[in-house]
């Protein structure tokens, strides 16, 4: 509730808060006649299904009523002889509201203010405000008038955010369904998909958006935006279009042509910034932007992109997820065909402008598409990862993913890139001293599977679906190539059939299982070269050269089925894979006579061993109150590591990382670390945990563990 100072009439309006306020009077009169305004936020709040969003401004969804008590001092008000107006403001741009009495259903249209009967008397009122469903989001300023005929007496009463509202059926964000909007607007826990579609790994994420300053931080990210900066009118009547704001935050959240939040790194040494593994929550990376009076927080990569992303969506209402795309394309010639290429002997090559990221992660956000259709409704892919430019601009969307699945390239925004990313088609090319010997295309590879988290659950949802119709297996074989690199090969088909395939799970510390599967397709006999390569690469990037590989002769019979194994040992691989690493495998197999060759290939990640994190009491803790947590990890390997070091780390949990060193931990010992942490804010909180020794170049195990804070009892 707020108390109205009496002031003199040379008082002027100014911006408020929620403790200070103004007059400025126009007319004769006596005191001022404003006495206090009680915003009822904590009713507003629950209304507006925006609790807990902010401790300092009252937060409203827009084409939704919310109340305002006006309580008068000294005289009464007289509503025969006096009206009430309220004015709202954003930017330049304000709406005055002649207050009426009515007990009709205000239009969701335009801004109104009534008072309903038995909501006044002579010292107060209660007015109902009701702002159109297609209001622009942002920080508006209300002021109070009293009229009469001596003149007009002005309050500016405080600030309200707008926010969209996807419980409202007018509103172009609407969601119909109470659980999705419960998991797409108000969940500030989710899960991000990563790894290799055959071994798929997944890590939370606490989403922050009820931790304190990350609404303001939302909101003064609009205002610095390079459209607001340049037409600032224009830019507060456009924010009321989701399809405009999703353009504009999404480039916001990328530093490259703006002020964004994120920098992003994807090689080299991440020194005078933190590894994009090591962010586990959205709340740190805005606190810091915004502390640093917005100079970019290093370093992002898509996963940590596309979740600040979400974030900032779910704020301002418009119901987001992320999602994981693996074996993801980027086509660098927009020719909707990725090219590869690799040795004879099965070593990829990095010739090519293409590539293919084994996963990428981007955000579907929910909203109409009025400029395209109906049929456009719905997710839109909406990828903050700077990767190529829209408009001049590193914005990726929004794309409805129904014109991804119907392929209609022209459906605004980006829909090409975005399509090229979840299927094209895959040619790998067999080099050798310059020229094409060997040539396949696979139309299947790429957007093999397409992640997100489930609603109301930790099981991962398949979209691919969503963004892909069938298509039929087209693998094309091309033989005795003597052409260019460049060249163009006529197709033929193969007299070998090939696969390859992993064994089990593979896992850090225990061998790697290949088998490869050949049949001969003709009645004569064959002899083969066999030529398995085996190389170390991230998942956005080329391989690093080879650290196994096996060459032998291979004798078929007519018609034969034969099944060749191998096995990769521990200490083979040991000192060259780290927990975030992908590794490379293809198999090239060669006709000796008649120089026919035949390429497979296979990505996977490692399954790392298991950091052990138990909370005492439970994963349900409460705000302000200090818990406990045992971290510990087992040596699981075949040899002692030298200089392990476990850390400890959580975004609003601890203040510092906490550190635990060993000289030499042998195989079957333990290292474990106790650590005493407390929320400073109820949601969802992430304890993070990371496993290291001298041996290994990088981290080898990270473990996460989530825990929900609620308000003290």
């Amino acid at each position: 509730m707020l108390v109205i100072p009496s002031v003199d009439r040379s008082s002027c309006c100014q911006t408020m808060d929620h403790g200070q306020q103004t007059t400025h009077n126009s007319g004769s009169g006596g005191h001022c006649r404003l006495k206090l305004v009680d915003f009822q936020v904590h009713e507003n709040h629950t209304s507006h299904e925006t609790e807990g969003l902010s401790q300092k401004l009252l937060v409203l969804r827009r084409g939704k009523p919310f109340r305002v008590t006006l309580l008068f001092r000294d005289q009464s008000w007289n509503p025969h002889a006096e009206n009430l107006v309220l004015q709202v403001i954003l930017g330049h741009l304000s709406q005055k509201i002649l207050v009426r009495f009515t007990d009709k259903l205000p239009s969701i249209y335009h801004w109104s203010a009534t008072v309903l009967s038995g909501h006044v008397d002579l010292m107060a009122v209660t007015i109902n405000v009701c702002s159109p469903v297609f209001s622009s989001v942002g920080l508006y300023k209300l002021l109070v008038h009293i009229e009469s005929r001596r003149g007009r007496r002005s309050y500016a009463v405080g600030s309200f955010v707008l926010l969209y509202n996807p419980w409202l059926k007018g509103d172009p964000v609407y969601m119909p369904q109470d659980a999705q909007l419960q998991e797409y607007v108000k969940s500030d826990y989710g899960l991000v998909y990563m790894g290799t579609n055959i071994n798929v790994s997944e890590r939370p994420w606490s989403f922050g958006q009820y931790e304190p300053g990350v609404l303001e931080a939302c909101l003064q990210l609009l205002q610095i935006s390079p459209q607001h900066l340049d037409d600032q009118d224009q830019d507060f009547i456009r924010r009321a279009d989701p399809v405009y704001l999703s353009r504009v935050v999404c480039s916001m959240v990328n530093n490259d042509d703006d002020m964004g939040i994120l920098m992003g790194k994807w090689q080299g040494s991440y020194e005078g910034g933190v590894n994009p593994t090591a962010w586990s929550g959205s709340a740190d990376i805005l606190h810091r932007w915004v502390s640093s009076k917005f100079k970019p927080v290093c370093f992002g990569q898509c996963w940590v992109f596309a979740s600040v992303l979400c974030t900032v969506m779910r704020v301002l209402g418009i119901p987001s997820r992320v999602v994981t795309v693996f074996n993801a394309a980027h086509d660098g010639n927009a020719n909707m065909k990725i090219e590869e290429f690799y040795s004879s002997t099965g070593e990829k090559l990095n010739l090519s402008k293409d590539s293919i990221w084994n996963f990428h992660v981007w955000v579907e956000s929910w909203m109409r598409r009025p400029d395209l259709g109906e049929r456009f409704d719905g997710w839109q892919v909406v990828d903050p990862t700077p990767q190529e430019k829209s408009a001049g601009v590193y914005v990726c969307g929004p794309c409805p993913v129904a014109a991804v699945q119907q392929k209609v390239l022209r459906a605004q925004y980006d829909t090409p890139f975005i399509y090229a990313s979840v299927d094209a088609d895959v040619v790998r090319l067999i080099v050798r001293q310059g020229m094409v010997v060997g040539r396949t295309v696979d139309t299947l590879c790429v957007g093999q599977l397409i992640y997100t988290k489930s609603v109301d659950s930790d099981d991962p949802k398949n979209l691919t679906d969503t963004y892909k119709l069938t298509r039929p297996v087209s693998t094309r074989m091309c033989t005795r190539s003597s052409g260019e690199v460049s060249g163009r090969e006529e197709d033929s088909t193969s007299v070998l059939d090939v696969s390859l395939k992993i064994e089990g799970k593979p896992t850090v510390g225990e061998s790697i299982r290949l088998c490869i599967n050949i049949k001969n397709n003709t009645f004569n006999k064959k002899v083969l070269m066999e030529h398995v390569n085996a190389q170390i690469k991230e998942y956005n990037s080329s391989p690093q050269e080879s650290f196994w590989k096996v060459h032998q002769e291979v004798h078929m019979s007519p018609s034969e089925v034969l099944t060749l194994r191998h096995t990769i040992p521990p200490s083979e691989y040991e000192s060259f894979v780290s927990s975030d690493d992908i590794v490379n495998v293809a198999v090239v197999m060669k006709d000796m006579v008649t120089e026919e060759r035949v390429l497979e290939t296979l990505e996977f990640n490692m399954t790392s061993p298991k950091i052990t994190i138990e909370v005492e009491g439970g994963d349900s803790i409460q705000v302000r109150m200090e818990h406990t947590a045992r971290v510990s990890f087992t040596n699981i390997f075949s040899k002692a590591l030298n200089g392990a070091v476990l850390t400890v780390e959580g975004s609003g949990l601890l203040k510092d990382k906490q550190v635990e060193r060993l000289t030499c931990l042998k195989p079957g010992e333990k290292i474990e670390k106790t650590v005493s942490f407390t929320a400073n804010s109820t949601g969802t909180k992430v304890l993070m945990s990371t496993f290291s020794h001298d041996g290994s170049p990088t981290v080898v195990s990270r473990g996460f563990h989530k825990v929900k804070v609620t308000a003290a009892s």
